[in-house]
């Protein structure tokens, strides 16, 4: 019986000012961010069809993954809406993921191992924050799940951990937590 072809999935996140994008499929992967602003539903469609051209393929996936935020309203829907009208179309099955999961890679570009903090700005000296058991580059235990809190006490109860503080979002971490622990069954979070 010949193997069955490696799944082609798709990753997105609109959570940010970020548009974060990533694909992955049998020979390889790739991944796409641009900070947007609050244009993530001018970009998104054209952005996910040039990565599928830019990876020599049919613009389909078996599946999908998306950022559930926290974010900004309209930011976070506007990929949720897309993910899930796409899930439909191609009869592939949309998880999800917090935002915060993607932020585990630090600006430097490396995802750390261990302990890691991380957190986006949530206006009037509060953050979105949590902290995340890293292992291979995906989030494998969440030890403080994302909450909103001032920024003095979530810098008090990370003492002296990694913190990736509003970083741009890591489409291949996204698609990787999605893929080890994301759920069908989601709801998004907004800022």
């Amino acid at each position: 019986m010949p193997a069955m072809p490696a799944p082609v999935t798709l990753a997105l996140d609109t959570a940010t000012p970020f548009l974060t994008l990533a694909l992955t499929w049998a020979d390889g992967e790739l991944a796409f961010s641009e900070e947007v602003g609050r244009a993530h539903a001018e970009r998104l469609a054209d952005a996910a069809a040039g990565l599928f051209r830019q990876a020599g393929l049919p613009f389909r996936a078996d599946q999908l993954v998306i950022g559930t935020g926290p974010g900004s309203y309209t930011g976070v829907r506007v990929g949720a809406s897309y993910a899930l009208g796409l899930g439909r179309a191609w009869g592939a099955p949309v998880r999800g993921v917090p935002t915060l999961e993607a932020l585990v890679r630090g600006e430097d570009g490396q995802v750390p191992e261990g302990e890691v903090a991380v957190s986006l700005d949530a206006r009037r000296g509060n953050v979105y924050g949590a902290v995340y058991e890293v292992r291979g580059g995906v989030v494998t235990r969440v030890i403080h799940p994302p909450e909103k809190r001032p920024l003095e006490k979530f810098a008090a109860q990370i003492g002296p951990l990694p913190h990736h503080r509003d970083t741009a979002p890591d489409g291949l971490a996204l698609l990787r937590a999605g893929l080890n622990h994301g759920e069908t069954e989601w709801a998004l979070a907004y800022l």
